[in-house]
């Protein structure tokens, strides 16, 4: 598929985490014809905008609204907004962000024949007992461990009951971190917590296994991705024509221990780690281990869908980006 300049690629949950990085990608390729989707409210997002290039910046409540009439305008919706809290709680407000609106914007955009593009995510996968392969025949088998995961998996059992998972595509994103998620909060990556514990002189703090015949203390295992190769797979999945359900990770399992040696390596400091236990409401939220398999995404994307080591990308994010203070 053409990216043409005279048509729009509308991002939702634009000036997210994700979101935003995805633009930072495509303005480096060039590329403004952007329409930007979000709900900025109070928070810090809109700072994940400032020196990026796009056509227009809208409120999502305002979206079906602005497209009325507008149909010949559009060329692809990269759909990334959603509520990602995993310990959000309210089930009606998650069926409502992640479910409902996922659906209309999709109905619009099959009925005009137009690329789309979501976001799911691996916690569709819940614990791992059924394992981590993106079978889009195996969707009504997978048990989210939260509402969260769940309202990713209605989606993406939606579109596999109504026949449309062969005309657009489901990306299920694992660990993702890097620049561009300090608004998170909570949700922000670990790095970003252990970061101003290491500059403060403390130990990084992991939680205890609660699996211990499984796993030692920050031994459980986690599929960590850097948002770089995160939007350039994305970007490859908006130039090809490929459709369904596929796993956007490394392909590797790392340890906690592993990601927190990783972050004291790029600050030049020694290891020093406390394990503290587990608050009981988490435990049963909680995924002691993932790991994306990666099969069905690299037989299409092929080359575009390896990705950098851990290492190398968590020396990326803390030296150019938390230690100056930078986004991308």
């Amino acid at each position: 598929m053409q990216i043409f300049d005279d048509q729009l690629i509308v991002v939702t949950g634009g000036a997210g985490f994700i979101g935003s990085c995805f633009i930072r990608y495509l303005n480096d390729r060039g590329l403004n014809n952007i329409l930007v989707v979000d709900e900025l409210g109070s928070s810090e997002k809109w700072k994940n905008l400032v020196g990026k290039k796009f056509y227009h910046l809208i409120d999502k409540s305002e979206l079906f609204e602005w497209l009325n009439g507008r149909e010949s305008q559009i060329e692809a919706f990269v759909h990334l907004g959603a509520c990602t809290d995993t310990m959000e709680t309210d089930a009606s407000y998650l069926l409502d962000n992640n479910y409902q609106f996922s659906i209309k914007l999709a109905e619009y955009a099959l009925t005009y024949d137009k690329r789309f593009i979501y976001a799911s995510s691996a916690a569709t996968y819940g614990d791992g007992s059924k394992d981590f392969i993106d079978d889009q025949s195996q969707l009504c088998d997978l048990q989210p461990l939260n509402m969260y995961g769940y309202s990713k998996q209605l989606f993406d059992q939606w579109a596999d009951n109504t026949g449309v998972l062969d005309k657009i595509v489901g990306l299920k994103f694992f660990n993702v971190f890097g620049p561009n998620e300090n608004h998170k909060g909570r949700m922000a990556s670990a790095i970003t917590k252990m970061v101003p514990q290491i500059q403060k002189g403390e130990r990084v703090k992991l939680f205890k296994t609660t699996e211990p015949t499984r796993f030692k203390d920050g031994e459980q295992k986690r599929d960590f991705i850097y948002v770089k190769d995160v939007v350039h797979m994305i970007y490859a999945f908006l130039e090809n024509n490929a459709a369904g359900i596929f796993n956007i990770g490394s392909g590797v399992a790392s340890t906690w221990n592993e990601l927190a040696e990783a972050v004291y390596l790029a600050l030049e400091k020694q290891t020093h780690i406390e394990y503290i236990d587990m608050p009981p409401e988490l435990v049963k939220k909680y995924q002691n281990y993932s790991r994306a398999d990666m099969i069905k995404t690299k037989k299409i994307l092929q080359e575009k869908a390896d990705c950098m080591s851990l290492k190398d990308s968590v020396g990326d994010y803390v030296k150019n980006y938390l230690l100056v203070d930078k986004l991308w």
